[in-house]
């Protein structure tokens, strides 16, 4: 009865209030903020403080681009702004065969990076403070309901940043480095088009992978004109296209099961060569390096890509990944096998599959991700000093 008394006295003052407002309508209402607007709101004499300059910025804190690089929006028309390597995301996952949740591997991977720091011990470089002028580009915009239409975009999107003006000092155009933030592994194919028209000559391509990658549409049984494309077989039409070089692009820590025994002369058939994930227990990784050497060739004579499933690393390394496949490499062996590749002209990468749904909390996987994207960078920019 006590809160009764006290409900029914205080909805008749709140009555009382409204009534004697009524038809006041420029007066203040019960309850209501004063309107506040204009300039002459603002004093005369207001003084804003003076920040400090040149202020350290911890990692952890800021906007999401990789490593804390500038933000370009690189698909603008009419951008004239110079780069030399661009990092753009395609968060595309269409085409997974099984566990979905790529599309979320570009804004994770940026948000791995945020530790990185930047002089490379190994590489002996800092890819951030050198000739090199770094930029993230942002994610491609594209429709994700149609496979080939989202691929449309993201080629001609890839084409569009790597298709820059002449420098002062070049008579024509050199692209700058691609770096693609993954997205599943169907994003090669529409890159490796962009990559041909770029350089107007086939691509070699180290593919680490724990999957072959270059399995024909039928061999799913797909009926759909869609399912022709999907992140089982971008290297089976990139070979087929012309993409790549015939004989000396090659395969990385293959281990996974096969459709049937046939699908190795298949691969080979379509030009690729093998390393695989077993191989480290006879050839050890220094002699992994050197058969990777042997096949793609001298040096000078190669413009090489780097496409990076996340699943060549042993699941218990990094588990956020869309077909994981027990024993993989681990990520000091791939670290040290990349860097065996310091001093080639690595014209674009990859990193694909990280789908950070799967990850433990500690972020494992996108920080891989991450650091095998910077052990790449450094030697991209190593070979241009």
């Amino acid at each position: 009865m006590y809160f009764i008394t006290l409900t029914s006295i205080t909805l008749s003052c709140l009555t009382a209030l409204v009534l004697g407002h009524a038809g006041h309508e420029h007066e203040q209402v019960f309850g209501q903020m004063p309107i506040v607007s204009g300039p002459s709101d603002i004093p005369v004499n207001f003084d804003r403080p003076v920040l400090e300059k040149d202020v350290y910025m911890p990692s952890f804190a800021g906007i999401s681009t990789f490593a804390h690089l500038p933000y370009l929006q690189c698909f603008e028309e009419g951008i004239v702004e110079d780069y030399d390597i661009a990092v753009i995301g395609a968060p595309y996952d269409i085409g997974v065969t099984f566990r979905t949740g790529a599309r979320f591997g570009p804004s994770a991977i940026r948000e791995g990076s945020k530790r990185i720091k930047g002089f490379n011990y190994e590489i002996k470089v800092n890819p951030f403070k050198s000739w090199a002028k770094l930029v993230d580009c942002g994610d491609i915009p594209f429709e994700p309901f149609d496979a080939e239409h989202a691929m449309g975009q993201i080629e001609a999107h890839a084409k569009y940043v790597l298709q820059r003006p002449p420098k002062p000092d070049q008579e024509i155009a050199i692209p700058p480095r691609l770096v693609t933030l993954g997205g599943d592994h169907t994003i090669l194919l529409p890159v490796l088009r962009a990559m041909r028209a770029a350089y107007k000559k086939p691509i070699t391509v180290i593919h680490f992978d724990s999957h072959l990658d270059t399995w024909a549409p039928e061999i799913y049984n797909v009926k759909a004109k869609q399912s022709r494309f999907n992140h089982g077989n971008p290297l089976y039409h990139a070979a087929k296209e012309g993409l790549t070089t015939n004989g000396t692009s090659m395969h990385v820590g293959i281990r996974s099961s096969l459709y049937d025994e046939e699908d190795i002369q298949r691969d080979e058939a379509l030009g690729f060569r093998m390393v695989k994930a077993n191989d480290i227990f006879t050839l050890g990784v220094e002699g992994m390096v050197e058969r990777i050497k042997e096949v793609i060739g001298p040096k000078d004579d190669t413009l090489l890509y780097l496409s990076i499933d996340i699943d060549v690393i042993d699941p218990s390394m990094a588990p956020a990944t869309g077909t994981p496949e027990s024993g993989g490499l681990l990520t000091r062996e791939l670290k040290y096998i990349l860097r065996g590749l310091n001093g080639y002209n690595i014209v674009g990468m990859d990193v694909v599959e990280v789908a950070p749904a799967y990850d433990t909390q500690a972020q494992l996987t996108s920080y891989l991700a991450a650091d095998l994207i910077y052990e790449i960078m450094s030697m991209m920019v190593k070979h241009g000093e």
